[in-house]
């Protein structure tokens, strides 16, 4: 059993980036991280200043060293429980038995995308099956691109992948278009096809074609996909955290949450962070906490003074 003034739940961009402010503070911090990132089918990261293009394991392989190096403790493994302890304290309950107690607690266990269920879909994940267009959008730039319909803000999210090429093609289910949506796709030239897909088509390890029920096939190079957001929300559930209807963790400043001593940062609770903004988030969270202990240090001392 070990005591920290911060344990920090998941080792992405978020959780480190809290841990390293939190380390040079001259706090104990702990990041237990399952080894399971939401980017690891992606082989480059973008839109992140000074490390665009970088394997986004590289960037994690980076800041753990970054972290150990002020004295931060790194450990592998799935935190299976916490467990509120007074006020603001919290046991944590690891996979292998152990249990951790800690006088601040983030959790920065991201999300997960949820994909229709398509053949062939989810094999080409983050190679030519994507999700968002500032990440991957420069490198389709010019080809032939599919977005495929997950709702009323698909034509919206079409427009916005317009912005990387001139040949661009809805998917949509028949009779889901209104007038209005049809004016403003026709308007910027992006091609309607209506009806279910069927499959995705792929020849030499590529995305060739996207098949419809009809056995109507569109050749197609790449395709957005706006993916369901699942938060790894069970932890926050567990401890009885406000949660929006969709599952993400209601925040206040800096990632503070309804419970007393727990943080947010990254995809827990903003599904849109790229990794740079949750790299930022995870930086002011840490700073946020650190100035919470600061407070109880304080009145800590003043108590002791007057002892």
């Amino acid at each position: 059993m070990s005591d920290f003034d911060v344990v920090v739940i998941g080792g992405g961009a978020a959780g480190l980036s809290a841990a390293l402010v939190l380390s040079r503070a001259r706090r104990k911090v702990l990041v237990v991280d399952s080894g399971s990132p939401r980017n690891a089918p992606a082989a480059h990261m973008h839109g992140f200043l000074s490390r665009d293009g970088m394997p986004p394991g590289e960037l994690v392989e980076a800041g753990r060293k970054e972290v150990a190096g002020y004295g931060g403790g790194l450990r592998d493994g799935v935190v299976t429980g916490v467990v509120p302890c007074g006020t603001t304290r919290f046991w944590v309950l690891l996979g292998d038995g152990t249990r951790v107690l800690a006088r601040r607690l983030l959790i920065a266990t991201g999300l997960r995308d949820e994909l229709p269920e398509i053949p062939g879909l989810a094999d080409r994940w983050a190679r030519d099956v994507l999700h968002c267009p500032y990440c991957h959008g420069w490198e389709v730039r010019d080809r032939r691109l599919g977005v495929l319909w997950n709702g009323p803000e698909t034509v919206r999210y079409t427009q916005i992948v317009r912005q990387w090429a001139d040949d661009v093609v809805l998917f949509a289910p028949a009779d889901t278009l209104t007038t209005p949506n049809r004016s403003q796709l026709v308007a910027r030239a992006v091609g309607i096809v209506e009806g279910e897909v069927a499959e995705i088509r792929v020849e030499d390890d590529r995305l060739t074609a996207v098949r419809l029920t009809d056995a109507q096939s569109v050749a197609r190079d790449a395709l957005f996909v706006p993916p369901r957001f699942v938060p790894n929300n069970d932890l926050l559930v567990g401890v009885g955290a406000d949660m929006d209807e969709q599952g993400f963790v209601v925040t206040g400043a800096h990632g503070a949450t309804s419970v007393s001593g727990l943080w947010v940062a990254g995809n827990i609770t903003n599904p849109r962070a790229q990794v740079i903004t949750a790299a930022g988030e995870g930086s002011a969270a840490g700073i946020a906490i650190n100035a919470d202990l600061v407070d109880e240090d304080v009145q800590e001392a003043v108590r002791a003074f007057h002892l």
